[in-house]
C-alpha cells in the first residue's frame, strides 16, 4: 500500500493546485461545446447540412453521450479506484477528439461527437467524485465553486478560441486541439493526483448492490430533489447555447459581436462563482441558491416580456441574459453539492446517477428549446422561465416545501 493510497485526503496537490486540477477536468467539456459554436456554419457548410436546426446535433450528440455514460463510470470508479477510471475517460475522449478531426460525414462526427462525450462523462463523475472523497459540506460547496470559477472562464475564451483557430485553419483543427488538451490532463493526472479512493471504500461490481445504490440515491429526497432542479437549469444553459449562434447571426445579425457577448454572458456565471465561494461558508448553500433561483426565475421572465412586446435588442439581450446566468453560477455548485451531500458513501455512484438524469434529461430539454429557433428570442427566454419554475418545483418537494431551511435526514430542521 502506497502513502498516497493510504491517506488520499493529505497526500497529493495542494488546495490550489488541487482546484485547478478538477477545474480542468470540468474545462474539458465546456471546451468541447463552446469551442464549436462559431464552426457551426464552417461544419455545416462542409458537410452538406443546410439546416441550422440540424447543426444542433453537433452540440446535443456530445451531451447525449457525456449524460449517458456517466452511470456506468460511477459503478467502476467504486470498484476500482478514480485515477486508473478517469485516465480510461480522458483517453477515450483524446481519441474520439481525432476521430471526429478525420470525419468525412455529418454522420460520422455526430458518432464521434457522442463518443467524445462519453469519455468525458468520466471527468464529470470523477471529479466529484474525487472532490467528494477528500471534502463535505460547506468546504466542498467550496471546492466546487472555486473548480466552477476556474472552469468557467473557459467559456468565456472558449468561442474566442474556436474563432482564432478558424482564422488560421480549419473547423477539424478544434478537434485536435482538444485532443491535444485532454493529453495534457492525462500527464497531469498520471503525475500529480494519487487515489483517492481508500482501499476499504472499493466496492464489488454486483448487480443487487449498484442496483440498491443507484435506488438510495433516486430515492433519497434531498438528492432527487435537487438532482431534478439541477435538470431543469442545465436545460436552460443548454437552450441557450444551442440557440445562441443562430441568435448572434440571425437575429441580430452581429457575428462579430458574438464571442464578446457570449464572453460577457459567461462572465455573469464566473463573477457569481466568486460570490459563492466568498460567502458559501457563512451564509450557506440554501440561502444563497434558493435566493438566486427565485432571482433566475423572475428575470427570465422579465426576459420573455421584453423579447415578447418587441423591445428586445442585442444590449437587452446581453444585460438580461448575464442576469440570469450570474443567478445560474450561485445556482449549480450549490445544487450539485447539495444533492451529493447525503451519498458521501456512494459518491462515485450517486454522481453517476445524478450526472445522467440532469445531464441527458437537460440536454434533451436544452434541445427541444433550441429546435423551437423561430427567428426570434421568443422560445429561449420562454424556455428559460419554465425551467426556472420546474426547478423551484423540485426544490419546494427536496426541501418539504419550505425555502432557505437546512434539514437533516430525517427531513427536521436542522439545529
Amino acid at each position: 500500500m502506497t502513502a498516497n493510497i493510504a491517506d488520499p485526503v493529505t497526500k497529493g496537490p495542494g488546495f490550489p493546485e488541487f482546484v485547478c486540477m478538477i477545474a480542468l477536468m470540468m474545462a474539458l467539456n465546456a471546451l468541447a461545446i463552446d469551442s464549436m459554436l462559431p464552426a457551426l456554419p464552417d461544419i455545416g457548410a462542409s458537410l452538406g447540412i443546410a439546416s441550422e436546426n440540424s447543426r444542433q446535433w453537433v452540440v446535443t450528440a456530445y451531451l447525449l453521450g457525456f449524460g449517458a455514460a456517466q452511470i456506468v463510470y460511477g459503478p467502476l470508479a467504486d470498484r476500482f479506484g478514480r485515477k486508473r477510471i478517469l485516465l480510461i475517460g480522458v483517453a477515450i475522449y483524446v481519441f474520439f477528439s481525432l476521430l471526429a478531426a478525420l470525419a468525412p460525414s455529418f454522420e460520422t462526427l455526430i458518432m464521434a461527437r457522442v463518443g467524445q462525450g462519453m469519455g468525458s462523462a468520466a471527468t464529470r463523475v470523477l471529479a466529484v467524485s474525487i472532490v467528494r472523497d477528500r471534502y463535505s459540506g460547506r468546504t466542498m460547496a467550496r471546492v466546487m465553486s472555486l473548480s466552477f470559477l476556474v472552469f468557467l472562464g473557459v467559456p468565456i475564451i472558449a468561442p474566442s478560441l474556436g474563432q482564432l483557430i478558424l482564422l488560421v485553419a480549419p473547423w477539424r483543427a478544434i478537434f485536435d486541439v482538444l485532443g491535444l488538451i485532454g493529453v495534457g490532463l492525462m500527464i497531469w493526472t498520471l503525475i500529480r493526483l494519487p487515489e483517492t479512493l481508500h482501499p476499504e471504500d472499493r466496492l464489488p461490481i454486483q448487480a443487487k448492490r449498484i442496483a440498491l445504490a443507484f435506488r438510495e440515491a433516486l430515492t433519497n429526497r434531498q438528492s432527487i430533489g435537487y438532482t431534478l432542479a439541477m435538470t431543469a437549469i442545465t436545460g436552460a444553459l443548454f437552450g441557450f447555447i444551442n440557440s445562441a449562434q443562430q441568435i448572434f447571426y440571425d437575429v441580430f445579425e452581429a457575428p462579430a459581436l458574438f464571442t464578446t457577448v457570449f464572453a460577457l454572458i459567461a462572465g455573469g456565471i464566473a463573477v457569481a462563482s466568486i460570490v459563492n465561494a466568498t460567502l458559501v461558508q457563512r451564509l450557506g448553500s440554501r440561502l444563497i441558491s434558493h435566493a438566486a433561483l427565485l432571482g433566475f426565475i423572475i428575470i427570465a421572465a422579465v426576459h420573455a416580456s421584453v423579447t415578447i412586446s418587441g423591445h428586445e435588442s442585442i444590449w437587452t439581450f446581453a444585460i438580461l441574459q448575464t442576469l440570469t446566468m450570474f443567478c445560474f453560477g450561485l445556482i449549480a455548485g450549490n445544487f450539485g453539492s447539495m444533492a451529493m451531500e447525503p451519498m458521501g458513501h456512494i459518491a462515485g455512484t450517486a454522481s453517476s446517477a445524478q450526472g445522467c438524469i440532469s445531464t441527458v434529461l437537460g440536454s434533451l430539454a436544452g434541445f427541444a428549446i433550441g429546435q423551437q429557433f423561430n427567428g426570434t428570442v421568443i422560445p429561449m427566454t420562454i424556455g428559460f422561465t419554465t425551467c426556472g419554475l420546474i426547478a423551484l418545483i423540485a426544490v419546494l418537494f427536496a426541501e418539504r416545501g419550505r425555502l432557505f431551511v437546512a434539514r437533516n435526514a430525517t427531513g427536521t430542521v436542522a439545529v
